[in-house]
C-alpha cells in the first residue's frame, strides 16, 4: 500500500516481471550459460491503471505473446481484481533478444521463434 491507500504503481511492473519470467521459463528460457549467450532482455515496458487495487484483494496477472521479429518480441499482461471481478490494469513490453558476449541485440533463435510464434495471439 500507498500513502494514498492503494496498492502502489510499481508493484504493477513487480507483476508484470514474475509473470514475464514465468513465460521464460515455460519457453525453456533459462538462465544463460555456455551453451549459448542469447536471451531475452527488456528494451522497455508500460502500464494502464484501469481502477484501483486496495486491501483486501486478490489478483490474477497473466501475460501474452504478441507480435515475433526479427530480433524481438512483443508481451502484453492483464491484472485482474477478484474483489472487482475487473481488470485493474493492463501492460505492454518489448523484449529484445541479446547476446551477451558481444553487447548487441541477436535474432530471436529458430527454436525460440518457434516457441513464440505458437503462443502469439
Amino acid at each position: 500500500m500507498d500513502a494514498m491507500g492503494h496498492v502502489n504503481n510499481v508493484v504493477y511492473f513487480r507483476y508484470f516481471e514474475t509473470v514475464r519470467i514465468e513465460c521464460f521459463a515455460a519457453l525453456g528460457l533459462g538462465p544463460i550459460g555456455k551453451a549459448t549467450d542469447v536471451g531475452p532482455i527488456l528494451h522497455s515496458t508500460s502500464c494502464r491503471y484501469r481502477i484501483p487495487l486496495t486491501h483486501p484483494d486478490t489478483v490474477t496477472v497473466g501475460a501474452r505473446i504478441g507480435e515475433v521479429g526479427e530480433d524481438r518480441f512483443d508481451m502484453t499482461y492483464r491484472v485482474v481484481s477478484h474483489r472487482h471481478g475487473a481488470v485493474a490494469a493492463e501492460g505492454q513490453a518489448l523484449v529484445v533478444t541479446f547476446s551477451y558476449s558481444t553487447g548487441t541485440k541477436a535474432p530471436v533463435p529458430d527454436e525460440l521463434r518457434t516457441r513464440l510464434l505458437e503462443l502469439s495471439d
